[in-house]
């Protein structure tokens, strides 16, 4: 740390024994009693006249009203700071550094020190000291600001302030091959930025990282923090994942526990401070800071009741970087008093910003002339969308454990991502099964609308047979899982597919009205469509043996025999399922209704005709519950 020392005289200040009064050891009597606060200095006229202006007025007032004591009240620094300018007039030996320099020159100031006064006075040698010692540190412009929170309110103060706010800024900018001072730096970096390299003359030498300043920034306040990142920010040299780091790391220094989503702790109004001044200090940029960080400041600012225009711009930020993210990470707790375990809403909005992004480049407005809505390709690529639709099936998966999260809740945030179209339906499979477990009292129509959200097509191996014996799912979406893997397992050994998904469907659709395409399924239709456990296990036998004859020998040596095969298959789950005249009828009457709606399906499983069914949109096949 850098000091000055002013004057050579021995200090001989002295307390007395109440420690209140504070006095010079000298041979002539005190002639003048200055009280500061609580602290009475017994000191002499003239050492103090000769470099003071502001206590030459106060003596000679007093001189005038025959008063010894003088009063000072709003001295910047108190009685330590007048102290040390009290021992500078008597040319006692004094030490300056960055703890106490600011302050002192704040009482320099208030009491005139100037070099009208005296050549030499204190305010010049402690600008000078600023100047040539405590500017050109970095490790004491950093106290020095941290030391600077009483003397705000001064013009004077404030000056300094700023010069060492530009001085700490031009440091943080500068290249780093030329920072040869000391700093700290205890975080992890990659090898090439932390590491230890030897350069042509053998000499082992310690890379800087691009972020070496953050960590002492870090130990601010949050205004002066804010002061400082500013700066950096005009100079437009740092890189912005640079600032996002110095953002970071200073959320995760001053905010308890920000790791762990804020447990109750200290002053809230000064956490609240500290989470919207980060927000505000947000770069621009996407990508600057990464999704579960923004994620972690939501959830810090929900708990410190920010105001609500910061929690949407974080909202917003997510959402435009929503790939990034895990799905424990958008897992935010439920405000207080809520009956569900996490925010739904909220991830609905981040989910709905992110899929925005794509909407708002779609469109493109050619200026009052006849061309408007002319279209163009979205900015969301495929994969980022395929991301997203996977992580909220895993969200999905994990709110479904709650069992107070209402179904609507459910489908409705499954629903945003309908759109996207993913190669595998497992994870909603995974998601669906999870609510039908921890949600056992739900009645069947509500059990028919969550499982339209699936398309059984979409089911791997794996999948399918867990759905094949999972007693919660519906009848009908076993019975289809079945048949979608039989024509799965026929075309794996090159039956035409096309022959089956057509006709095969035809046939399964059969009612006894005569039509593939009923009205709409009477509740009474549901009592009696329930298979049999032996209806259900003779379809999975069927299945098994098929399978098995697929897998056994090196494949049909007639073209027709693999054919007919199919067709004693179909015969015989036709002949399973005919014994129920009301199953057969609500089987039928999907094709209307869009049973099998997957959310990307573009063919409804009981449509004899795939080109009717194409021209029907997805969306206007999607049943809400009420």
């Amino acid at each position: 740390m850098k000091f000055m020392k002013l004057g050579s005289k021995t200090d001989t200040f002295q307390t007395d024994a109440n420690n209140n009064v504070r006095y010079v050891a000298s041979d002539l009597a005190s002639d003048i009693v200055v009280s500061i606060d609580d602290m009475k200095f017994h000191l002499h006229k003239y050492p103090l006249i000769s470099k003071s202006s502001h206590l030459q007025k106060l003596i000679s007032l007093g001189n005038e009203e025959n008063v010894d004591e003088i009063q000072i009240s709003d001295i910047p620094g108190g009685a330590s700071a007048f102290e040390i300018c009290a021992k500078f007039c008597y040319g006692m030996t004094v030490t300056l550094n960055a703890y106490n320099v600011i302050a002192t020159r704040c009482a320099a100031e208030y009491l005139g020190m100037h070099e009208t006064i005296e050549k030499g006075n204190l305010l010049y040698k402690i600008d000078v000291f600023l100047s040539s010692s405590i500017f050109r540190s970095w490790k004491d412009s950093i106290i020095l600001l941290q030391s600077t929170k009483s003397m705000l309110p001064l013009d004077e103060g404030q000056k300094v302030v700023n010069r060492c706010i530009e001085s700490i800024a031009n440091k943080a900018c500068v290249d780093v091959s030329k920072v040869d001072w000391s700093y700290t730096y205890n975080r992890k970096k990659l090898l090439e930025e932390n590491g230890v390299e030897s350069n042509q003359t053998g000499v082992r030498t310690r890379n800087v990282p691009k972020d070496w300043w953050v960590e002492d920034l870090c130990e601010l306040e949050v205004d002066m923090f804010k002061s400082v990142i500013t700066n950096i920010k005009t100079k437009e040299i740092q890189s912005n994942d640079v600032i996002g780091e110095a953002l970071k790391a200073y959320a995760y220094r001053k905010l308890p526990n920000f790791s762990k989503g804020m447990i109750p702790c200290g002053d809230v109004s000064k956490h609240r401070l500290i989470v919207e001044t980060i927000v505000k200090l947000l770069p621009a940029e996407k990508g600057s800071v990464s999704c579960r960080f923004l994620v972690k400041l939501l959830k810090a600012a929900i708990f410190v009741e920010s105001e609500d225009r910061i929690k949407e711009e974080l909202v917003k930020r997510i959402g435009q970087q929503l790939e990034e993210a895990s799905a424990t990470d958008i897992l935010i707790r439920a405000p207080d008093g809520e009956t569900t375990m996490y925010d739904v809403g909220i991830v609905q909005k981040i989910v709905r910003e992110f899929l925005m992004k794509d909407y708002n480049s779609e469109i493109e407005s050619v200026g009052g002339g006849e061309l408007e809505g002319i279209r163009k390709p979205g900015i969301l690529s495929d994969a980022s969308k395929l991301m997203v639709a996977k992580l909220i099936d895993g969200y999905l998966a994990e709110i479904a454990k709650d069992p107070n999260l209402p179904l609507p809740d459910f489908i409705n945030l499954a629903e945003l991502v309908s759109g996207i179209a993913r190669p595998a339906h497992d994870g909603l499979y995974r998601a669906i099964d999870t609510y039908l477990k921890e949600h056992p009292g739900i009645n069947k129509g509500e059990k028919k609308s969550i499982c339209k959200l699936m398309d059984c097509r979409k089911l791997s191996v794996d999948a399918c047979l867990h759905a094949v014996q999972n007693e919660r799912l519906p009848m009908r979406v076993v019975v289809q899982v079945l048949y979608f893997e039989q024509v799965r397992t026929s075309a794996s050994s090159g039956t035409s597919t096309p022959d089956i998904t057509t006709k095969g469907i035809k046939d399964l659709s059969i009612g006894s009205n005569g039509s593939s395409r009923s009205g709409t399924t009477n509740p009474e239709d549901d009592t009696d469509a329930v298979a049999t456990a032996e209806e259900l296990k003779a379809l999975r036998k069927e299945l098994a043996s098929l399978r098995l004859s697929n897998g056994v020998g090196n494949g049909y040596k007639d073209g027709d025999a693999k054919p007919s095969m199919d067709k004693a298959v179909i015969g015989k789950m036709k002949g399973l399922l005919k014994s129920k005249k009301s199953f057969i009828k609500l089987w039928a009457s999907k094709g209307g209704h869009g049973e099998n709606s997957g959310s990307d399906s573009s063919e409804s499983i009981g449509s004899a005709n795939p080109e009717e069914v194409k021209s029907t949109p997805s969306r206007n096949r999607r049943h809400s519950v009420s």
